[in-house]
């Protein structure tokens, strides 16, 4: 059998782009080569207005919503807000979150075989040929959504995506205020510290941004973890690469298209990496589609689309992470302890706002910044 579409990957991006092209009528299958459900190391935080983009009730896949924010410098001044926004923010378990995406595209009509790795692709006789252990699969189109440790990317013949590295303590300590994300500036140089509930789990990640990657992180982590009543031993570690928005890329080649992180989607500014994974699945569905239908252009459309609508923003998220952490403490004082900074944080992440509505103000600050932090 041809399908009209290969996925590979079943994390947010790849089950997104399933879920529409099935909706839509094309026959799809979705190669993840894990068995499902499975653990993917994560902050946890989620932006509700991917909502919007989908006709399902997300609930089931909820573990918790976060109204207030928690920030410190080096674990001292404090400061507590709440998020002025329609929807709180989601935590939730990727485990969880992303199986039920899965499901939902089940439900459509996609064809999953999980624990099937990739092993190679050729494209010929107008189609892709993906192998695997278990025989090749062939379709008209091809995404590739199989993370920043994936090898689409390469096989596709795109350039090698530059790396960060996050590192996730995940805690099996429930009820450490439950309704509360907490942020800590200072400790990590160009970066920060986040600490996330998710229901019967708490989540403490750290990640940089700019500059060398400092070698302490996972000490530095461990001692913030015991001040947050976490004990380091009892929580599992992971090193996660993060694949960081660096400038607009090709986003497409013959009958293929990169989404999610394969594609470099991560915030350069806040690591959120979930929501622009979806946003590119949909409009990958979206493009496919329209190839399918004879359109010629709408591979490279899709490429410019992301420019246009994800690229044009991240392009303000770098410019603020700049000069945020070019003086992190000032901007601490003048930019965090601002009120109405965290209410255009949480405009922003609920997508009430963009940062080209803030960015001018912000930069003109230097140091005033906005705020960072999310997973």
């Amino acid at each position: 059998m041809t399908f009209d579409c290969i996925v590979v990957g079943a994390g947010p991006a790849g089950a997104s782009a399933a879920y529409h092209l099935a909706k839509r009528g094309r026959s799809v299958i979705l190669l993840e080569k894990q068995a499902l459900p499975r653990y993917k190391p994560c902050a946890g935080g989620v932006s509700p207005e991917v909502a919007q983009w989908f006709d399902f009730d997300f609930s089931p896949a909820i573990s918790c919503k976060v109204e207030n924010l928690r920030y410190t410098w080096k674990l001292d001044d404090p400061v507590e807000a709440h998020l002025e926004a329609t929807e709180p923010m989601w935590m939730v378990q990727r485990d969880v979150f992303d199986y039920f995406l899965v499901q939902q595209a089940q439900a459509q009509g996609v064809e999953l075989r999980d624990n099937t790795t990739a092993t190679g692709i050729e494209f010929k006789d107008d189609r892709w040929h993906v192998n695997t252990a278990n025989g090749t699969i062939e379709a008209r189109y091809l995404i590739a959504a199989d993370g920043a440790a994936g090898s689409m990317r390469q096989w596709l013949g795109f350039k090698q995506s530059q790396q960060r590295t996050g590192v996730i303590l995940e805690s099996p300590t429930a009820g450490l205020q439950p309704t509360i994300a907490k942020f800590e500036f200072g400790m990590v140089k160009n970066g920060y510290i986040s600490s996330f509930p998710k229901g019967d789990r708490c989540s403490i990640a750290g990640a940089t941004f700019r500059g060398s990657e400092p070698s302490d992180l996972r000490a530095v982590m461990a001692s913030y973890s015991q001040k947050m009543g976490v004990n380091p031993a009892d929580c599992q570690q992971f090193v996660q690469p993060l694949c960081l928005w660096d400038g607009n890329q090709k986003l497409h080649t013959q009958n293929a298209l990169l989404a999610g992180e394969a594609a470099c989607m991560v915030d350069p500014l806040i690591a959120e990496g979930v929501r622009p994974a979806m946003f590119t699945g949909v409009k990958a569905a979206e493009a496919i589609d329209q190839a399918l239908f004879g359109n010629l252009n709408a591979l490279e459309n899709y490429t410019q689309l992301i420019h246009d609508k994800w690229g044009a923003e991240m392009l303000w998220a770098q410019r603020i992470a700049g000069a945020f952490y070019r003086f992190p403490g000032l901007s601490y004082k003048k930019g965090i302890k601002r009120p109405t900074a965290t209410t255009a944080f949480g405009q922003i992440l609920c997508g009430q706002l963009r940062y080209s509505d803030i960015a001018n103000k912000a930069i003109s600050r230097l140091s005033g910044g906005l705020i960072p932090g999310m997973g």
